[in-house]
Order: structure tokens, then sequence, then C-alpha cells
């Protein structure tokens, strides 16, 4: 339980940080607009001179299932990021919370 709640404080941790990144680009003159997740993954593929996006989308419609990818996870990659965080890490930190023990109470 507490590994679960670990990831999930992680989690959203991660969403706060891309809700700030979405709020400076705001405050810098750009005006707000949300960054999705694909969008992210892009620019980290970018970064490190890898085509991971590319070879798993490759992957995913040969060998697993093209409906897979353009119905359930292009549709993931199109949301936006914090929310992609967010959702799962508030989900992980409620259902994994410590219960039935009350806090500063001793007997």
């Amino acid at each position: 339980m507490k590994t679960g709640r670990i990831i999930g404080w992680v989690l959203l941790a991660f969403a706060l940080v891309l809700i700030g990144h979405e709020a400076l680009n705001a405050l810098e003159g750009e005006g707000y607009r949300l960054i999705a997740l694909g969008e992210i993954w892009f620019r980290l593929d970018q970064a490190m001179g890898t085509a991971s996006l590319n070879v798993s989308q490759a992957v995913i419609q040969r060998y697993v299932w093209a409906w897979l990818w353009e119905g359930v996870i292009q549709t993931i990659l199109l949301a936006p990021a914090w929310l992609v965080f967010g959702l799962p890490g508030v989900a992980l930190t409620w259902l994994c919370r410590d219960r039935g023990r009350p806090t500063g109470l001793r007997r």
C-alpha cells in the first residue's frame, strides 16, 4: 500500500510540474495552451535522438492491433499531459491511503 501511495504522489507531483510549465508559457505571452502527452513524448524523442514514438506506433499497428493505436493510444497521447499523470496519481493516493488507523491518538 505504501508503494502505491508513493507512486501516486510522484505522479501528482509530475502533474503539478506540467501545470506549472503550461502556466509559465502563458505568462511569457504565448497564451495558454494545453500541452498534450504526445507532444512531450515527441520533445523527449527529439532531445534524446531516439525514434521511440514512431517505433512504438509501427510495432503496435503491425504486430499487436492497429485499432489499439488509433482508438486508444492516440486518444491518450492527445490528452493534456497533466491529466494523464494526475488522474492515476489521485486514484493511487486515494486507494492506497491508510484506513482504520487513528492519527494522533494513543491509548
